[in-house]
């Protein structure tokens, strides 16, 4: 296995918590976009598809930037990772996701007033720690719908037959997309080391829901595979091969 891919996982996925958690910290922990909820919706939304839109450039060529579970999940189902390289994707995104969420609560500890308990770090949650109090069921629908939609483009986007130049930016946008509704239903996890990683230091309600961010976007990613799968066939890529390949600057 080669160690730069996983590397790369664990960098990718601290950044994506690093910058998508931290902005909704700051949205949504300190408030810095005063009473208005919807424009917090939307910064958090676009953080989070903006780091992964330079993100799947940035490391795309080296290890496919799947920087989420989820995916690699659906890459496994459809065929395109081998078990073994899927179980490192694994360890390296939860490492890197943990690790970024330290990184960010250290930043954050410097700042006058701050505690995990009262502004909190991002993390997901449902019933009270829901903005419109969505139960478990419901989260556990919207949780699944979402990371489906996401994990699908991505499959989608990095076929052979698709127009890799553009493949990063249906990929930021897709997650963008899902973040505009997810983040007033349960902060939106589509992604189970992005969860894990601000849930570890959160604990409470955050590690205690843990259990639907992880099973929820798994089980979404697994279904977008399999409707890959019917609707474009089996294809058998290397991790080169299936990489967002950063289009050329003149």
């Amino acid at each position: 296995m080669d160690i730069r891919k996983l590397v790369s996982e664990a960098i990718g996925t601290a950044l994506l918590v690093f910058v998508g958690a931290g902005v909704a910290t700051l949205c949504f922990g300190f408030k810095l976009t005063g009473s208005s909820t919807s424009a917090g919706v939307v910064e958090t939304a676009l953080a989070f598809g903006l780091v992964m839109l330079v993100l799947a450039y940035a490391l795309g060529p080296i290890s496919g930037a799947h920087i989420n579970p989820a995916v690699t999940l659906g890459f496994l189902v459809s065929g395109r990772i081998a078990p073994i390289e899927a179980v490192g994707y694994w360890v390296a995104q939860i490492v890197g996701g943990i690790v970024g969420a330290a990184v960010l609560r250290g930043m954050f500890a410097g700042a006058g007033g701050y505690s995990t308990s009262k502004i909190g770090l991002g993390a997901d949650g449902f019933g009270d720690a829901s903005m419109v109090h969505l139960g478990a069921g419901g989260a556990f629908l919207a949780e699944a719908v979402l990371t489906f939609l996401f994990v699908l483009v991505v499959l989608v986007v990095t076929r052979t037959a698709a127009w890799p130049q553009l493949g990063g930016v249906a990929i930021g946008l897709a997650l963008a997309t899902v973040h505009l509704i997810g983040v007033p239903l349960t902060g939106t996890s589509v992604n189970p080391a992005r969860s894990i990683g601000p849930a570890v230091f959160v604990g409470g309600d955050a590690l205690s829901q843990l259990w639907l961010f992880i099973l929820a976007p798994l089980v979404g990613g697994a279904v977008a595979a399999l409707l890959s799968l019917f609707l474009y066939g089996r294809e058998t890529m290397s991790a080169e091969e299936m990489a967002v390949e950063a289009p050329a600057v003149a």
